[in-house]
């Protein structure tokens, strides 16, 4: 297997990738807090999980891999109180929207997809241990853990605990980056109606950071190869599943490998409801945007750098899918003249190949990646341009395109019949229409089309015209 090599956020250093077994790499991903629609930020946290799938599927490795729902938290509770619903009948519409959500986004299925309300045994036990270990100490009826007594606190965030007072606590599931205090593992019933678990620990329920702890046991056993999440995630959330891990299970290793993916910004600002940029893919997608370009622009950036999500950077998206799809279309029109229909043979492995391959075994470098697509597709065009094209050469380069595809998961390799200018004439037309009535999502919806379509519109002085590419 080729070399891989991971910016590892424990040593803050890149670090050659070796599995504890290679048929089974495990990997676990912070999931959604099902109580909304996933805005984008989450689904570019996605997204870096599933390019590190296929990824390691590229490089041979079998990978099994778990991404948890949270459905219980604060936000939960509120939201569901409020709604006089109960925690499974508010939660699970939530759990089919981010289910949508990913299937929209073309994103590979894993193995496990846990609930938190699935693993209340589990975190008893941990919390159990815990005590055992002395970590615990109980206040008003809540359970707390005490991280003054964990010694390796604060090795993955970095974070000085030497000015921390002990005993200040935090009730809440979440708290702000740096304020360091003990946090809740087990919450007594704070009001009415509040769900809860009648356990040997007490009646209540789990704290946030728990549960991952909990999930991660109950998927695995054990320990992980790689632990993934955004890099808002890093403090507390990440800190405190290594102190509740490894403080309750000392002699097992928890997580080798810690991959954060940076923050998505919209308009170069942090996205928040009241600036009124907070968009999820529903709203991209009602406005006439097509998801693979969501996708493709969320992927196009390394996972480490922040991504700048605006609409102009879509439409660029748009145009950059385009151009890749247009080139593997004519492939497969001039491979049809020879009466053949594409079908890749994924046994077959063409050496350039191993030139992608590089850039991901880099930490993942998509930027490298994708120059060099976009130099496959020159160099096709260039071929398709200059010669008579020869079918094995064809062939190969469809194949070449069909394995980028892998890591993509973009573009289509289905043969499409050619359009007649009449049809395309009739498009034209409705997007005229629709730019002059100011409907600009319409619009955008037939560029889109006609861009897919391989044509070309062009504005002259006698008037608006096209041609196929």
């Amino acid at each position: 297997m080729k070399e891989i090599r991971f910016h590892n956020s424990l040593s803050g250093n890149k670090e050659v990738f070796r599995p504890e077994f290679p048929d089974r790499v495990r990997v676990y991903s912070c999931g959604p807090t099902v109580y909304n629609f996933a805005h984008l930020g989450n689904l570019r946290a996605f997204l870096f999980v599933d390019l590190l799938r296929r990824a390691l599927i590229a490089f041979g490795y079998k990978p099994d891999m778990t991404m948890n729902i949270t459905d219980i938290d604060d936000k939960i509770i509120r939201e569901s109180l409020a709604q006089g619903k109960g925690i499974r009948e508010f939660t699970e519409p939530w759990v089919k929207a981010f289910q949508d959500d990913l299937e929209s986004l073309n994103i590979q299925k894993l193995e496990h997809y846990p609930r938190a309300t699935d693993s209340i045994p589990s975190m008893v036990e941990i919390i159990k241990h815990l005590q055992n270990q002395g970590l615990v100490y109980e206040k008003d009826g809540s359970l707390y853990y005490s991280i003054s007594k964990f010694k390796n606190y604060g090795k993955l965030s970095k974070i000085d605990v030497s000015g921390m007072k002990t005993g200040t606590r935090y009730d809440t599931d979440e708290y702000e980056k740096d304020d360091v205090r003990d946090f809740v593992l087990w919450k007594f019933p704070k009001q009415d109606g509040e769900p809860a678990w009648e356990t040997e620990i007490g009646s209540g329920r789990p704290g946030w950071h728990l549960e991952c702890s909990a999930m991660v046991r109950d998927v695995y056993g054990s320990g992980v190869d790689i632990h993934t999440g955004g890099v808002d995630l890093t403090f507390p959330h990440h800190e405190n599943e290594i102190a509740q891990s490894e403080g309750a299970y000392p002699e097992e290793s928890f997580v080798k490998y810690w991959l954060h993916s940076e923050h998505l910004l919209v308009n170069g600002e942090k996205m928040a409801k009241s600036k009124g940029n907070f968009f999820t893919l529903r709203d991209l997608v009602k406005e006439g945007a097509e998801p693979r370009n969501i996708r493709f622009l969320l992927l196009s950036a390394h996972y480490r750098s922040k991504l700048n999500f605006t609409k102009e950077r879509l439409e660029e998206a748009s145009q950059s899918v385009s151009k890749i799809q247009n080139c593997i279309n004519r492939l497969l029109e001039e491979l049809s003249k020879s009466g053949k229909i594409f079908q890749a043979q994924e046994n077959v492995a063409p050496g350039t190949w191993d030139e992608f391959l590089e850039s991901l075994a880099d930490d993942l470098n998509i930027s490298k990646f994708l120059a060099s697509v976009f130099e496959l597709v020159k160099d096709s065009n260039q071929y398709l341009d200059q010669n008579s094209p020869n079918e094995n050469e064809i062939w190969k380069r469809l194949e070449l395109f069909y394995k980028i595809d892998s890591i993509l998961g973009i573009l289509n390799f289905e043969r499409k019949v050619e359009v007649l200018d009449s049809e395309i004439d009739e498009l034209v037309r409705q997007r005229q229409e629709a730019r002059k009535n100011k409907n600009f999502a319409e619009s955008d919806r037939l560029r889109d089309k006609l861009n897919e379509l391989g044509i070309i519109i062009e504005d002259t002085k006698e008037g608006l015209r096209w041609k196929r590419k």
